[in-house]
């Protein structure tokens, strides 16, 4: 070990020790932004506002209640805008706010980070598949839905 690996554990320790303690005040923002579509409904807004029927086709899979109740989480969290369009039959278009765009960067690095390192994640989860016994069980994404809990 040299002295700039020293350094670096230091720093870590650090940063840690730092995140730690700041975590009575992340961890209530990360539970707001880091749930199964947020991310990707901020994406498909980000260019451009977008009417509710456009942004669950692009969304794919998910349920018009879910998407519902995570568009009204963002408004009421400042990420997004709810426009009533006077159209008929009423339209409803959402727009990303200043606040729901800062989140740009550091989602686009999530989501290269995810395809950088995502077919790791899937060989591992598929190899922790065959190496247990049936008692885990995968979701839909097939990871593991309680290997978190070991």
């Amino acid at each position: 070990m040299n002295s700039l690996d020293i350094v670096e554990d230091t720093d870590l320790e650090t940063l840690s020790h730092r995140a730690l303690c700041d975590m009575p005040r992340v961890r209530p923002v990360l539970d707001q932004i880091a749930d199964k579509w947020t991310i990707l409904i901020l994406i498909v807004l980000c260019p451009k506002p977008t009417r509710f029927n456009e942004l669950k086709r692009r969304l794919g899979r998910i349920t018009h209640k879910a998407l519902a109740d995570s568009l009204k989480r963002l408004e009421r969290n400042g990420l997004v805008t709810r426009k009533v369009l006077p159209t008929t039959p009423i339209g409803v278009e959402y727009a990303i706010t200043p606040l729901g765009h800062s989140l740009r960067q550091p989602f686009e690095a999530l989501c290269a980070w995810a395809l950088a390192h995502g077919d790791a994640i899937l060989q591992h989860s598929q190899q922790a598949s065959e190496s247990h016994s049936g008692s885990d069980r995968q979701n839909d994404d097939g990871l593991f839905s309680d290997a978190v809990s070991r």
